[in-house]
């Protein structure tokens, strides 16, 4: 049986240039640098210039996945950005890369899904890929959070970063076997009636401001571990594999304790979970393709690699999707 299945042939990534380290956000807000480590396992994150828009770093990002995937723009159909910090309300942020790609076919939206933004992304990507809508689709996850910021809530403003991953899918034959390159499945999951635990305080239609970030930090936590605990092995068994089966589990970077503790209760080496909290942060959206995008590039990841994309946002928003390098 032949089947469509969504391959990643190219992987890119951009950091604004400004490192903030927790010594020098210690200038600003009550809290210290071993506070910090102690706590999250962040040491520094990067934060974009005034005047760098979400637009910009998500346009680095895609294109230096364009080039890795060595095709051209005119061979896009679909750009999905997932993003909580747009430039403007409207239009997406994926009309503005469209633009500046000089890409004049096809179509772009933006997906919101807070921290779980870009694995909803890559699922519905897949699905344009497997419905036979697109051939090529250029996923993009990428966020100014520095932008929502109460820089004086040393429970929120440390934890944040800005920085953007995307990822080139195109479309490419299986058996329909675990062992065909590409998307094997994915599991997407959202409970509204958790809005309270981590939110923005603002919006067009409420307080036509932008806001700030609100969190109960050990709600959050607590719910992070189950929910994606019982994603990831919902997603496992669902493609064919089991848990210890995946040789990488690259997840949502929010906090090195969540990190730590997930992967002590599906009883996986700590090893095999890409971790890149201490140098970026949390960078919502971003986070998942700036870990996938440091481990393809150092060599972690290889051909034929089970990966495993996992991450919880708010809302709650949490989803995994596993796939074959």
């Amino acid at each position: 049986m032949t089947v469509i299945r969504s391959q990643v042939v190219g992987v890119g990534a951009y950091l604004p240039e400004t490192i903030l380290t927790n010594s020098e956000l210690a200038k600003k807000v009550d809290t210290s640098d071993e506070w910090i480590v102690e706590r999250t396992g962040i040491r520094e994150r990067r934060i974009a210039k005034p005047g760098e828009k979400t637009s910009d770093i998500a346009l680095k990002a895609a294109e230096a996945a364009i080039a890795d995937a060595k095709i051209g723009v005119e061979e896009i159909d679909l750009i999905i950005v997932a993003t909580t910090t747009p430039d403007e309300t409207f239009p997406s942020v994926a009309t503005r890369v469209q633009a500046r790609l000089g890409m004049t076919r096809g179509a772009g939206f933006d997906v919101q899904a807070v921290c779980s933004g870009f694995v909803f992304a890559v699922s519905t990507a897949d699905n344009f890929i497997k419905a036979g809508a697109a051939k090529c689709v250029l996923v993009i996850g990428a966020e100014t959070m520095s932008r929502l910021m109460d820089w004086t809530d040393r429970t929120t403003c440390v934890l944040f970063g800005d920085g953007a991953g995307a990822v080139v899918l195109r479309a490419g034959e299986g058996e329909g076997k675990t062992s065909d390159r590409g998307v094997l499945n994915a599991e997407l999951y959202s409970d509204g009636r958790l809005h309270d635990l981590l939110y923005v305080d603002g919006g067009p239609s409420s307080t036509q401001t932008t806001g700030f970030l609100r969190m109960q930090g050990k709600d959050v936590f607590k719910h992070a571990v189950t929910n994606t605990c019982a994603a990831i092995e919902t997603s496992a068994r669902n493609g064919g594999v089991k848990v210890s089966d995946i040789d990488w589990i690259v997840p949502h970077q929010a906090n090195q304790r969540i990190l730590d503790t997930t992967a002590k209760k599906l009883h996986v080496p700590l090893e095999r979970v890409v971790s890149t909290i201490a140098q970026h942060g949390n960078t919502s959206a971003a986070s998942v393709p700036l870990a996938l995008a440091v481990a393809v590039a150092d060599g972690r990841i290889k051909r034929g690699d089970l990966v495993l994309l996992e991450a919880m946002g708010g809302g709650f928003t949490w989803g995994a999707a596993l796939l074959r390098w």
